[in-house]
């Protein structure tokens, strides 16, 4: 065994594989680019980027994501279909089956950290099989110096082989890809899909446990910025309802796109990247992601205009999902270090394919902990064979497969801080608007950003509102740079009863999706409910 590169010490897990070939530590990108490359896993688009396809899984798989039940998670862990409970001893099983499928192998391994304020810092290492892989994590998590990666200790480590295939029967998964988490012995291994978000989420669900748990800190799925004067917003929101791109104002700094803590200090940023959906990507509609694809970038399962190496991110012949990871730095405007106030406005961010929601809302602190607990976000018809209608979909805290913890904590820190702090709480419908999808358009991005500037800026503070009949939810009547007819989600409608018809069946949506969490709820957040027909 050779070991190559800027070397920390050997002391961790990776001190426990044996027989491998080589041991590549904290290579630079360029020298990752070139191992990618050369062992034929990779190419180069034409504005410098490393574009690899992942093969199977072009998305991460929950029903394959495991947490080892024993000691510390069996009274902590809220076990439910994303946390999926796994034997000690199938782990054990996993890691010596993992370890002989590397025997003769390369691997790649990365010391790096999380968590962007030095009080809650976590070393991490992760230990791949592919090259690119070791760069995906150098994109997204904080890079340390190399003086700092020398003396590093990890504290958690990972473990990514696509390569090995679990045999179900003899490791206990339900087949032979899986993500286990054991927060006992610290360590994440990942196998049989090469998906790199399985890296930066398994390190996610991570810090959603030790934080909240151990910390005192919330936990958040979701992005923020900063303004020139302190001011921080948060947005919250599923995939697809604008999180990173409407995070990346211009005219405000970028804390980070994805995953953050809020202390009792303020906000700082889990990462030291970020991980963006480019389908449809274009300089136009998001100038920063789109310049932010260069050297140092990792494309994923892009394809390309004919006879060149420019990416179609029209294309969706491999998947949707396509993606690219970049380092924070790649984006002009973001701050460093990665950390920001105390939070003066929080957005939540659905994209509502019915057409129901008003783009932009204020919510009371009862409404905020619903729409939290709840978050709705609404897939689109015609994604999935035999699918006519827009599906309804919730996810606690915005995050549901990345929460080891009951929602109910989350939501409980989150009141607790809103309640302290005074902070402005907007719903934000970045979907539909004058119908459901198929008949309305999609809202505006143009105005979508002019609502949440205008929020930012307090211009929203002293207009009239009017509460939505049936949600509760309080409608500014004017909005600088943006129709007034729009606000009113209603008035968009030219079948006004189709609409009252299409907003009791998204209520009866969210209050039947609340019931499993009624029975932890206060009055205030029992009241915020939507009523089943227009009040009167």
């Amino acid at each position: 065994m050779t070991i190559h590169g800027y070397k920390s010490n050997v002391s961790g897990l990776e001190a426990s594989l044996k027989n491998l070939s080589n041991i590549y530590w904290n290579l630079t990108p360029s020298e990752l680019y070139e191992h990618s490359v050369k062992k034929e896993l990779a190419v180069l688009n034409d504005t410098g980027a490393l574009a690899v396809d992942t093969g199977e899984f072009t998305g991460r798989s929950p029903k394959d994501r495991f947490i080892v039940k024993d000691d510390k998670t069996t009274g902590s862990v809220h076990w439910n279909n994303f946390n999926i409970p796994f034997e000690a001893a199938n782990f054990d099983l996993l890691f010596k089956d993992m370890s002989h499928y590397l025997e003769g192998k390369d691997i790649y391994v990365r010391d790096a950290f999380v968590c962007a304020d030095p009080t809650y810092r976590m070393n991490v290492r992760v230990i791949t099989e592919l090259p690119w892989q070791n760069m995906f994590a150098n994109n997204m998590f904080l890079r340390p110096s190399r003086e700092e990666q020398l003396s590093m200790q990890p504290e958690w480590t990972v473990l990514a082989a696509p390569g090995f295939k679990a045999d179900a029967k003899k490791h206990g998964t339900r087949q032979h890809n899986f993500a286990v988490v054991n927060f006992t012995k610290k360590t994440i291994l990942i196998g049989g899909t090469a998906y790199t978000g399985e890296i930066k989420k398994g390190i996610f669900s991570v810090l959603n446990y030790v934080l909240p748990h151990e910390r005192d800190v919330l936990s958040m799925h979701c992005s923020a910025n900063i303004g020139e004067h302190g001011d921080t917003a948060l947005f919250f929101g599923l995939s697809g309802t604008g999180k990173t791109t409407l995070s990346a104002d211009p005219n405000r700094g970028l804390i980070g796109d994805d995953e953050h803590g809020w202390s009792d200090k303020g906000v700082f940023n889990f990462e030291g990247g970020c991980y963006a959906k480019c389908i449809d990507l274009t300089e136009e509609k998001e100038p920063d992601i789109f310049r932010a694809i260069k050297f140092g970038a990792l494309l994923e399962n892009v394809r390309y205009l004919e006879n060149s190496r420019t990416v179609n991110y029209a294309d969706k012949s491999v998947t949707e999902n396509t993606r690219v990871s970049y380092p924070l730095n790649h984006i002009s405007n973001a701050v460093f270090p990665s950390v920001g106030n105390i939070p003066n406005n929080i957005f939540f961010l659905t994209a509502d394919a019915f057409g129901v929601l008003p783009p932009i809302s204020q919510l009371t602190p009862g409404q905020a902990m619903f729409h939290f607990i709840s978050g709705y976000t609404a897939r689109v018809a015609g994604t999935e064979a035999g699918v006519i209608e827009p599906s309804t979909t919730f996810s606690a805290c915005f995050g549901a497969p990345f929460l080891p913890l009951h929602p109910a904590k989350y939501a409980e820190m989150l009141g607790k801080r809103m309640q302290s702090t005074q902070a402005h709480v907007w719903l934000i419908n970045t979907g539909w608007t004058g119908g459901p999808y198929g008949v309305g358009k999609r809202m505006k991005l143009a105005y979508t950003r002019a609502m949440i500037t205008a929020a930012l800026n307090g211009e929203l503070d002293t207009v009239a509102y009017e509460p939505h009949p049936v949600f509760g939810v309080l409608i500014p009547k004017t909005c600088p740079n943006v129709p007034d007819e729009i606000l009113n989600p209603r008035n968009t409608w030219a079948d006004k009863d189709s609409y009252d018809q299409k907003t009791a069946e998204l209520a009866e949506a969210f209050n039947k999706n609340f019931e499993k969490y009624a029975d932890q709820a206060s009055k205030d957040i029992l009241d915020a409910a939507p009523k089943s027909s227009a009040r009167v």
